[in-house]
C-alpha cells in the first residue's frame, strides 16, 4: 500500500490535462434504422417540446411514426410540432398536459386514441431537476421533482399501459432515467430518488407486463448539452470543463445519438430487450468509479519516469 501511495502521489504531481482529439462522427447525427421502420406505429413522447424529448420525437417522425408530443406549454408544443412536421412530413399531434395530473393525462390519451389510436411506443421523458444542497430544500421543492419524474411517469404508464393491454397488441415503454439513479448523487437528491424509482419501474413492469407483450427499457444518459438542463444544473458555467475532463470520450453526448438509441430499443430489432437499463454516458461512470483511472491523466512520455520510480521503490524494499 505504501508503494501504491507513493505512485499515486507522483501521479498527481505529474498529471496534466490531456485533451482528446476525438471528433464527433457525422454518423451519430444520421438516422440509424431503415426508412419507414415505424410507418405503422404511434409514438408518444412526454416532454417532447424541447431538448432530448424533441430530438427523440423528431427521430421517430423521420422513421415514419405518427408522433404525439406532450408538454405543459402550448406555445412550445405548437412550435415543436410545426418544426417536426416541416422536417419530416409525418403527422405530429400536440397534447397539452401536466403529467402530474392523472385527469389531464387521461384526457390527452383519449384525444390521441381518437385521432391516431393507442400508442405502440411511449417515451417517458418528462422531467424536472435543479441543483441545491439538500438542507436548503423544503418539502415542496422535493415533492415537485418527485411528482414530475416519478408520479408523472407512473400516470402515463398506468393510463397508456391499460390501453395497450386492452388492445391486446403489446407495446414498448422507453423510460429516460440517469446514470446517478444507480449510484445516487449529492445536490440533486430529489432527482436521484425519483429517477431511481423510474428505473425500478422498468425492471418491475418488464417482468410483470411481459405476459402482455409489453416491453420496458430504460436509458440512463450521461451529460448531453441542452439549453434548459444546463441552465438549471450549471448556471454559472463553471462545471462544464470538469464534466468534459471526467469523461474518457472527451465530449458530451449528442441528442441525435440518444434518439437513435431510443428508436432502436423501441423497434422490432430489439424485441428481446426487456427490463434493462442501458447506461449511455461515454464511459463516464466506469471511468470515475475505478480509483486508479486517474492514471489516464499522465502523459505518455512520463510513464518511463513512473516505472523507474516504481523499480527504485521495489529495490529499496528488497534491501530493507
Amino acid at each position: 500500500m505504501r508503494i501504491a501511495g507513493n505512485v499515486l502521489r507522483l501521479c498527481r504531481s505529474l498529471a496534466t490535462l490531456q485533451s482528446n482529439d476525438w471528433i464527433v462522427s457525422e454518423a451519430v447525427r444520421n438516422t440509424m434504422l431503415p426508412t419507414g421502420s415505424f410507418c405503422d406505429k404511434v409514438a408518444l413522447v412526454t416532454g417532447g417540446g424541447t431538448g432530448l424529448g424533441k430530438g427523440i420525437a423528431l427521430k421517430f417522425a423521420e422513421l415514419g411514426a405518427t408522433v404525439a408530443i406532450m408538454s405543459r406549454k402550448k406555445s412550445v408544443l405548437d412550435q415543436a410540432a410545426d418544426e417536426i412536421k416541416r422536417k419530416t412530413g409525418s403527422t405530429v399531434i400536440a397534447l397539452q398536459a401536466d403529467v402530474r395530473d392523472p385527469d389531464q393525462v387521461f384526457k390527452c390519451l383519449e384525444e390521441l386514441d381518437e385521432r391516431a389510436g393507442v400508442p405502440h411506443i411511449v417515451v417517458n421523458n418528462a422531467a424536472g431537476n435543479f441543483i441545491s444542497p439538500f438542507e436548503r430544500l423544503n418539502a415542496k421543492g422535493f415533492g415537485t421533482i418527485v411528482d414530475i419524474v416519478l408520479k408523472g411517469t407512473a400516470n402515463i404508464t398506468l393510463d397508456a399501459g391499460k390501453r395497450m393491454i386492452q388492445a391486446q397488441r403489446g407495446g414498448v415503454f422507453v423510460n429516460i432515467t440517469t446514470t446517478y439513479a444507480e449510484t445516487g448523487s449529492g445536490f440533486v437528491v430529489p432527482s436521484a430518488c425519483a429517477k431511481a424509482g423510474v428505473s425500478a419501474m422498468v425492471k418491475s413492469l418488464g417482468a410483470e407486463w411481459g405476459k402482455y407483450g409489453i416491453r420496458f427499457v430504460g436509458i440512463a444518459p450521461g451529460p448531453i448539452k441542452t439549453k434548459g438542463a444546463f441552465e438549471r444544473l450549471d448556471p454559472s458555467g463553471t462545471f462544464e470543463e470538469t464534466l468534459l475532463r471526467k469523461n474518457p470520450s472527451g465530449r458530451f453526448g449528442e441528442i441525435e445519438e440518444l434518439a437513435n438509441l431510443a428508436t432502436y430499443v423501441a423497434s422490432d430489432f430489439a424485441s428481446w430487450l426487456n427490463g434493462e437499463i442501458i447506461r449511455f454516458d461515454g464511459g463516464e461512470a466506469v471511468s470515475n468509479a475505478g480509483q486508479f483511472n486517474m492514471f489516464s491523466a499522465v502523459p505518455k512520455e512520463r510513464w518511463n519516469e513512473l516505472e523507474a520510480k516504481i523499480r527504485d521503490t521495489n529495490k529499496k524494499h528488497k534491501v530493507e
